[in-house]
């Protein structure tokens, strides 16, 4: 087994702020744009609000959010 890597060498975020996420009405925590861009790289689990357009989310699921997207964005500009 291997061990544990000491406290001193692990990366330990502070709290959350406010503008960095939301609970939905489901409960689940959603990032913001904000806190994807402060973490600087698309993780591949499709958050709702990832500024990277999904690149490291793997494919069907990168198009079918990228057209879930697009077509969000034509209903807000349709309004």
């Amino acid at each position: 087994m291997k061990p544990c890597a000491p406290l001193q060498k692990m990366r330990i975020r502070p709290p959350l702020d406010d503008d960095e996420y939301y609970l939905n009405p489901e409960g689940f925590q959603v990032f913001t744009e904000k806190y994807l861009l402060d973490r600087g790289y698309c993780c591949g689990n499709g958050c709702r609000h990832c500024p990277y357009n999904y690149k490291a989310v793997p494919e069907p699921k990168r198009t079918q959010l990228l057209e879930k997207r697009k077509a969000q964005q034509n209903e807000k500009g349709e309004k």
